[in-house]
């Protein structure tokens, strides 16, 4: 058999990357970021442990690339679906929609996320975090602003305060409110966007987030031939 050719095990790798960060959004999503080892997550992504520390430096950094996937692929979602426009309130709005329906759908997930914020590493400069910067960039591009370099931060801080506002044990603040006072800021009109009252019951919560993970599963008995050459567990 011939060797594979270097754009082969470049996309293997790259699939085997993202069952990683599938796999972590699901799992800290089901019981949270304490309860989840990087073995779990090996596992729940067909991998061997050893591979988690070859992609990530750490269980930290994995989550945040994972949770900074999820939210740049669902921003990006949100801002293309049809009817597609290139009004910038209307994308504004979709924006702000997008980031809070993700603190209401995914409560665990999202908690976790901003816990992990606080850290000492802050966050994590991976390619996931920084395509969602670009996109809430352009965003505020769009959305008139004369001076993106200072009205970007602004935006990011205003949803994170939003998100933890809504994510807080027991004390979490509904979605209606602070939806509305982001909105009276953007000077956006209710009914842009996603409305929370426009919704069917029960929300528009999808729990099947395999379409943001292109990790085209390989089958069990070629699953470890798929990832490459294993490195070298420093873990035990």
């Amino acid at each position: 058999m011939s060797p594979r050719s270097a754009s082969v095990n470049e996309e293997l790798r790259r699939r085997s990357r993202e069952r990683f960060l599938q796999a972590a959004v699901e799992l800290v999503g089901e019981r949270g970021y304490e309860a989840t080892t990087l073995g779990d997550i090996a596992d729940r992504a067909g991998s061997a442990r050893g591979l988690a520390s070859y992609y990530f430096p750490g269980k930290r950094q994995l989550v945040q690339s994972a949770v900074h996937r999820l939210m740049h692929r669902t921003l990006e979602e949100a801002l293309e679906r049809e009817p597609r426009t290139e009004d910038g309130r209307e994308r504004m709005a979709r924006a702000v929609d997008a980031i809070l329906g993700l603190a209401r759908d995914r409560t665990v997930l999202m908690r976790q996320h901003m816990a992990g914020l606080l850290q000492a590493e802050g966050f994590v400069q991976c390619p996931e975090q920084r395509r969602l910067a670009e996109l809430l960039r352009d965003t505020v591009a769009r959305h008139g602003s004369p001076d993106v370099d200072a009205d970007y931060p602004m935006l990011r801080s205003l949803l994170m305060g939003a998100v933890y506002a809504m994510v807080l044990p027991n004390v979490g603040m509904p979605l209606a409110p602070l939806r509305a006072e982001l909105f009276a800021r953007y000077r956006l009109d209710w009914d842009q966007g996603v409305p929370p009252d426009a919704e069917a019951p029960g929300g528009t919560c999808d729990t099947d987030c395999s379409r943001f993970f292109s990790t085209g599963r390989p089958s069990a008995d070629r699953r470890h031939a798929a990832d490459g050459p294993m490195p070298v567990d420093q873990s035990k």
